[in-house]
């Protein structure tokens, strides 16, 4: 009786080619772009050819290039500014601590019930005990302001359709009844996937492409379009393609790019998976790569650490999203599997300022597996398309889960969970005297913690600041480029800003920031005790950032966060 895993693995095995072999397969010659240097939103100016022309993926951490040749001014215009890097910070004696997701105690919060959920095609021409599935796989989980709903599209059965649920809250989930595939159902597309990402376009201006899908089937992405996410419109397939691809949105230089499975096979690679990347402004343009094929482009490297039962750890499958002021990345490592226990797949964070080259400064697991056997996540945990939603205070992770069974390297039950961070909570600039972290520099006793920004420019007037300071207090005074103090925006004329709230106001008594605007400054940020997770400057005293909130939410009526 042939097992699960050599039955999907004769099916992968005559796409895992070298990556030589790949390059001769194609008739597309990579060659220079004859395109002037684009320079980005954030004063980043991008390389020529772009994206680059990689044959191979790094096996060692890289510092990007904007952050070993940072720009002399950082227009700070789009979305909060995060500390996730050292993009933003010319001196700081405050300590960076990054953080995790936490899973809602809901979680599963989908799970397989009906018959289309419960059958597996594979398990029953193999004789064996199915995997019933309720899964994102990355699928996507976007919140639709047109009709004011959460939405889900998740995998239906293991390997079979995909469906469509619906949410009010994030976290209580419906399943529509629907007349798209089988009447009566929530399916909205019958085809069988693998790998499958849907996309809300709030871009386009094509009704009909408002939803965007690729499905993997058959060592290609399968595309259709939809005005409604429920019926679809096959419009062709991509050139050929790992069974684990996906694509995304970049909404700062307005391109779709493909996350697209490969493999290498040299002795002296750190890792066999890695990721390929294709990118167009037009989706439709995908349809056999059109005139250029994808590039080498990101894997997992030497940083990554190994768990003690698994191999190497190799990158299982790259979600991203524009966040605010940044691309977020959602790396699914895959750290291992036996015949006795189904994929240990967990997500890592990964942030890039040029939608190409990332920055992976803590790789610790984001949101992992339990190794609780019998829990919703004993295996398997891979992300969602879209990444996060924004609910209030919160962002919201959506994860499959594996169930498992011990003793066996099959899946199990497969269900949706949930995990949640503190909005902007990647990382924050900490001052907790006493508390442990690393202190830049020296410091008196009793001092307060000090982060100076690089030269930045806006054109708002209304400083906010996302912080936790319930023990203590942040005030702000702008510097010139010389790093002068800017009268009257001193310590001293600035109010105390103290609490734990994402969106803090920061003023100063008989000073309006806008006459700022335009000018090269710097911000000094004071702390004497508490966290400093962002900050931005608003065109409005409501503090919309105009950034890009992922997959968005409730508070937001487009693809910007801005005011209706």
């Amino acid at each position: 009786m042939i097992s699960r895993r050599a039955f999907l693995a004769g099916a992968a095995a005559s796409f895992t080619l070298p990556i030589p072999a790949l390059a001769r397969q194609s008739s597309f010659a990579l060659r220079a772009s004859e395109d002037r240097p684009e320079t980005l939103y954030n004063g980043i100016t991008l390389g020529r050819p772009w994206p680059p022309e990689w044959r191979y993926a790094e096996e060692h951490p890289t510092v990007p290039p904007y952050l070993a040749d940072r720009p002399a001014v950082v227009p700070i215009d789009i979305g909060r500014q995060l500390f996730v890097d050292d993009f933003l910070i010319e001196q700081t004696t405050m300590s960076r601590a990054f953080h995790k997701a936490a899973y809602h105690p809901a979680s599963p919060i989908l799970k397989p019930e009906h018959d289309w959920e419960t059958y597996d095609d594979v398990a029953t021409r193999t004789n064996k005990p199915p995997n019933p599935a309720a899964m994102v796989f990355s699928d996507g989980v976007f919140f639709d302001p047109k009709d004011r709903v959460f939405k889900m599209w998740y995998m239906a059965g293991y390997g079979g359709g995909t469906c469509l649920a619906l949410s009010h809250d994030g976290i209580t989930w419906q399943k529509p009844l629907l007349d798209a595939v089988r009447k009566g159902t929530n399916l909205v597309h019958r085809a069988p996937r693998d790998s499958n990402t849907v996309w809300l376009d709030q871009f386009t201006r094509e009704a009909a492409q408002r939803f965007k899908m690729a499905y993997w089937h058959d060592h290609n992405l399968q595309l259709a379009v939809s005005p409604d996410g429920v019926h679809w419109s096959e419009i062709g397939e991509t050139g050929r393609a790992g069974d684990r691809s996906t694509f995304f949105f970049n909404p700062f230089r307005r391109q779709w790019v493909f996350s697209v499975r490969a493999d290498q096979f040299a002795v002296q690679s750190q890792s066999g998976r890695f990721r390929r990347y294709w990118e167009s402004p037009d989706f439709t343009r995908a349809v056999d790569w059109g005139v250029r094929a994808p590039v080498a482009w990101v894997k997992s490297d030497s940083r990554d650490p190994d768990r003690p039962d698994g191999g190497r750890p190799e990158l299982y499958t790259l979600d991203c999203v524009g966040y605010e002021s940044l691309m977020l990345g959602l790396f699914t490592i895959w750290r291992g599997e036996t015949l006795l226990r189904e994929k240990i797949n967990e997500v890592t964070v990964g942030f890039s300022r040029d939608g190409f080259h990332w920055h992976r400064p803590d790789r610790s697991t984001f949101m992992g597996v339990s190794d609780t056997e019998g829990a919703w996540n004993w295996a398997n945990v891979q992300s969602a398309g879209g990444c996060c939603v924004i609910v209030g205070d919160n962002l919201y992770f959506y994860v499959s889960g594996r169930q498992g069974r011990p003793g066996t390297a099959d899946p199990g039950v497969c269900t949706t969970g949930v995990a949640v961070l503190r909005r902007d909570g990647f990382a924050s600039m900490d001052w907790l005297p006493g508390e442990g972290g690393i202190v830049r520099g020296r410091v008196a006793p009793n001092a307060s913690g000090t982060l100076t920004t690089r030269p930045i420019r806006f054109s708002g007037g209304h400083l906010f600041v996302n912080g936790d300071f319930t023990r203590g207090e942040l005030r702000v005074e702008v510097l010139d480029k010389s790093g002068a103090v800017i009268a009257p925006f001193t310590f001293e004329a600035a109010a105390p800003v103290t609490g734990n709230g994402t969106r803090l106001a920061v003023n100063w008594t008989g000073a309006h920031l806008s006459d700022l605007a335009g000018r090269e400054v710097r911000f000094r940020f004071s702390v004497t005790r508490g966290r400093l997770f962002s900050f931005w400057v608003s065109a409005t005293p409501t503090g919309e950032s105009g950034g890009y909130p992922a997959a968005g939410g409730p508070e937001f009526s487009g693809p910007i966060d801005a005011r209706p």
